[in-house]
């Protein structure tokens, strides 16, 4: 398969003001985002595989909002028709939360984080149902388990450590929401520096 250039989603109006994403050809898609996640104008929200060829689907310019629901949430490479909804977005969840998202942005970039080693799918705790691995306010050093990444249904551990990265550090924030695609280097938890216990 081979990859082309970047396709922006058209935008149609839906019920209650919600704003729909929708295909604009028939092929598979294999979501990016997350129901929860803000999505910002420009954003990647997945990828459209047609005829072999997978092509990055990004939101257009004027559209932002909260996911509240995402076509194929749960499966790679679902069989769309044109028109149909890939992701839909309540602008008004987008507007309340857009300033935290900023801050949470500004803060990734000039702070501490802990990124993904491969792509794969986020899970933040062994099974449903289950603690979470690590949560803000916890201390972790190294060999600890962070998270769970899977790559093409195989699961791996993802542990804390690596070049650049203190030997214990608080967790200050979980970036990434439990079933999200990842790529490499994305990051998935902000850090507070701190002495090894």
């Amino acid at each position: 398969m081979t990859r082309a250039a970047l396709r922006t989603a058209p935008a149609r109006a839906g019920d209650d003001g919600l704003v729909v994403l929708v295909a604009d050809t028939v092929g598979r898609f294999t979501p990016r985002v997350a129901v929860g996640a803000l999505v910002e104008p420009g954003q990647v929200i997945g990828a459209l595989e047609i005829l072999g060829v997978i092509e990055p689907v990004v939101s257009g310019a004027a559209v932002s909002g909260r996911a509240t629901a995402v076509t194929g949430a749960h499966h790679h490479r679902h069989p769309v028709d044109c028109g149909a909804p890939l992701v839909v977005l309540d602008p008004a969840l987008g507007v309340t939360t857009a300033a935290a998202a900023a801050a949470t942005t500004a803060a990734v970039a000039d702070g501490l984080v802990f990124r993904a080693p491969s792509s794969g799918r986020f899970y933040g705790r062994p099974t449903p149902g289950k603690p979470a691995f690590v949560a803000v306010g916890d201390v972790v050093t190294a060999g600890q388990t962070l998270c769970l990444l899977e790559v093409m249904k195989t699961f791996h551990r993802v542990t804390y450590g690596g070049p650049g990265l203190p030997a214990a550090a608080r967790i200050a924030a979980v970036i990434v929401a439990d079933d999200a695609d990842v790529g490499p280097g994305d990051p998935l938890f902000r850090l507070e520096p701190m002495e090894a216990p």
